[in-house]
């Protein structure tokens, strides 16, 4: 069974208190995959918005690693999300990251910032997982 995809903000709630962190937790206890941009774009929020030092942030990151297979940012990665981006409506660095699930053979990625329940290419599945 092809493993799930997660975006940035999931694996951010695991940072809150609450009932968002407890079900990205829950989500990411069963593995998955990111991509390098997703690690790129925790970094950044991890460092600038929740004031965490590098060592902080990298140490946070490991434990994400520890869990998810990453996957690499390729020419072909970005070549799918340009056409996905032009196609869907995608800003380019969600159109990368559904370009990276898609290419790994995902049929989920979870997001809250993505349209809920959209089918891309008729193989991938965007849902929120905090949706009620």
């Amino acid at each position: 069974m092809p493993a799930d995809f997660f975006d940035t903000n999931v694996i951010l709630y695991l940072l809150d208190d609450g009932a968002k962190a407890d079900r990205a937790a829950g989500l990411l206890a069963g593995g998955g995959l990111i991509s390098v941009q997703v690690l790129n774009e925790t970094l950044v929020n991890c460092i600038r918005k929740a004031g965490m030092s590098w060592q902080e942030a990298g140490d946070f990151l490991g434990g994400i690693r520890a869990l998810c297979e990453v996957v690499d940012l390729t020419p072909a990665i970005h070549d799918v999300g340009r056409a996905l981006g032009e196609r869907y409506g995608f800003s380019v660095y969600d159109a990368m990251i559904v370009a990276a699930a898609l290419l790994a053979g995902c049929e989920r990625l979870w997001s809250e910032d993505m349209q809920d329940g959209l089918l891309v290419e008729g193989r991938l599945r965007i849902i929120n997982p905090f949706a009620e």
